[in-house]
């Protein structure tokens, strides 16, 4: 009796196999045409947003660098440049 079962397990899995390898459908088949656009539309929307975010945040540290240097005072000056300064 065990030989049966055993036999009729791989045989069932062959079957699935099979079919698995000739009817392979993807989520793209399965989704229809619209909202196939509707979802790259939004990926594309999504990857502007965080293009913008990430632009907007460089430019944000960028200005912040600059006000920290332009707000520095004679001694900060002093210990990062020391007398490698020019005469003027």
């Amino acid at each position: 009796m065990g030989k049966k079962r055993k036999q009729q397990q791989r045989s069932d899995h062959n079957t699935t196999t099979s079919l698995s390898k000739q009817d392979t459908v993807t989520l793209a088949d399965q989704l229809g045409g619209d909202v196939l656009a509707k979802l790259k539309a939004a990926k594309q929307d999504l990857t502007a947003k965080e293009r913008a975010a990430e632009e907007e945040r460089q430019a944000k540290l960028a200005f912040e660098r600059k006000q920290r240097e332009k707000n520095k005072s004679f001694e900060e000056l002093l210990h990062e440049y020391g007398d490698k300064g020019s005469k003027y």
